[in-house]
């Protein structure tokens, strides 16, 4: 069994999200993402969520995870740029983004994955 931090969890079976976007950029010929860890400390734990970056954009995960759950956070964030990308935006799309950046600044609550 692979630990929760690993790249590919799902055994050989479906390709991951963050698998997805990496194939997805190398398709449309950009570059690859780059994925940044972020922690908020809150009382006595901290939480962890994720960002990518790709061609400039820094896309949030849409939640916080306890410690041992880093990679979903990754596939979180990976899954929303992918969304992003794949998806026309339209006015509301500027809307969301504002909605992500706040709850990467810490106005999210934690969710255990």
């Amino acid at each position: 069994m692979s630990s929760p931090t690993s790249l590919n969890s799902n055994n050989g079976m479906r390709p991951t999200w963050q698998e997805r976007l990496q194939d997805h950029c190398r398709a449309a010929q950009m570059r690859p993402p780059v994925f940044n860890i972020v922690s908020d400390r809150r009382g006595g734990r901290t939480a962890w969520s994720s960002t990518v970056t790709i061609e400039g954009q820094h896309i949030a995960a849409r939640f916080w995870y306890d410690g041992q759950y880093v990679n979903n956070a990754k596939e979180d964030a990976a899954e929303v740029a992918l969304q992003q990308l794949t998806t026309p935006q339209s006015p509301h799309g500027q809307m969301a983004s504002q909605a992500q950046a706040w709850r990467l600044r810490g106005y999210s609550s934690i969710s255990s994955g």
